[in-house]
């Protein structure tokens, strides 16, 4: 197979879409956005041992370099529409890329995204998705919009990922049941589309939890020059994992593990109501943790009855530190 094959066979003619004036095949795509309409354009690059391990399966490597670039897009409040896929692949194994492609297509087509070009090159398994997504115009959930009183909440379960993580890499034991399901969330993380347009209305800033809950709040009270008090008792993850693990080390992973890909948001006291009932409607739990202080900083605490304060080591995961 030559990766003109691949593209041919994999890549074109995978969905329609009545904006894509011209698709994959050409130097470039051509796109006619909507009147009236703001465009979000996002990416992220994944690589082997870096982020992902040798062997995971095709399907879950395609879920996952589709599904953090959804996540940027749910942590704006825009709807996804198209993305631009770039590969390093060692060789064209043909079943590799049937079950690597049907995987990634699923997923496109759950979120409705259109596949409308990249690259492919040989390379030791490196993923770049470019992602675009659409917005009405003047709307967007941004890390700069935090006020001083508002509550910050968060969406699903925390720590999952990282502690599936250190697991596989010997750091905590985990017992097999509780692994099982901490590792479906390392594998297959669930980008919150729906909750992030369903909060549109409601929320002032936003963010996804990709490096860390901690590091992830902190760019927020940094772009908009506030501070928090964060209670980490209130922090939502799997009950077992509380059980199992020594509070110090499930604290770790829960407030500067990353991976998780859920949003931490901001949102004024009076719209609590609105926002329960946005989160059911887009099936997504959400946990009021914290909220927005005056003091620039950002404070970790045992809980609102105990206010003992927790020194974090770390705030998060950085490639360069």
């Amino acid at each position: 197979m030559t990766e003109f094959d691949f593209i041919r066979k994999y890549l074109q003619n995978q969905q329609q879409d009545h904006q894509v004036v011209l698709g994959i095949g050409d130097d470039a795509a051509i796109i006619r956005p909507q009147a009236e309409y703001d465009l979000c354009f996002s990416a992220d690059m994944l690589l082997k041992n870096r982020h992902f391990f040798e062997n995971v399966a095709p399907e879950d490597l395609a879920w996952k370099v589709l599904a953090v670039n959804l996540s940027d897009m749910a942590a704006m409040g825009a709807q996804p529409r198209w993305a631009l896929l770039s590969a390093g692949l060692p060789e064209l194994n043909e079943d590799w890329l049937r079950r690597f492609c049907n995987s990634l297509f699923d997923l496109a087509q759950r979120f409705g995204v259109t596949l409308i070009g990249g690259d492919t090159t040989r390379g030791d398994l490196v993923f770049n998705v470019t992602i675009v997504g659409e917005l009405p115009q003047g709307k967007s959930l941004r890390r700069d919009a935090a006020q001083v009183g508002d509550d910050i909440w968060v969406s699903g379960k925390i720590g999952l990922a990282a502690s599936a993580l250190n697991c596989l890499l010997k750091q905590c034991d985990l017992p097999s049941e509780v692994f099982q399901l901490c590792e479906a969330e390392l594998l297959r993380p669930m980008p919150r589309v729906r909750l992030g347009q369903a909060i549109l209305n409601f929320a002032h800033a936003a963010q996804d939890v990709s490096d860390g809950l901690a590091q992830d709040i902190d760019h927020i009270l940094t772009a908009s020059n506030v501070g928090a008090e964060i209670w980490a008792d209130e922090i939502p993850t799997l009950p077992q994992l509380k059980k199992v693990l020594p509070r110090k080390e499930w604290l770790q992973y829960t407030l500067a593990g990353g991976d998780d890909y859920e949003l931490v948001f901001t949102a004024p006291k009076n719209c609590r109501e609105a926002l329960l009932i946005a989160a059911q409607n887009s099936n997504t739990p959400i946990t009021c943790i914290g909220k927005i202080t005056d003091s620039g900083c950002l404070q970790v605490i045992n809980s609102m009855a105990d206010r003992m304060e927790i020194a974090l080591t770390s705030l998060g995961f950085d490639h360069f530190g």
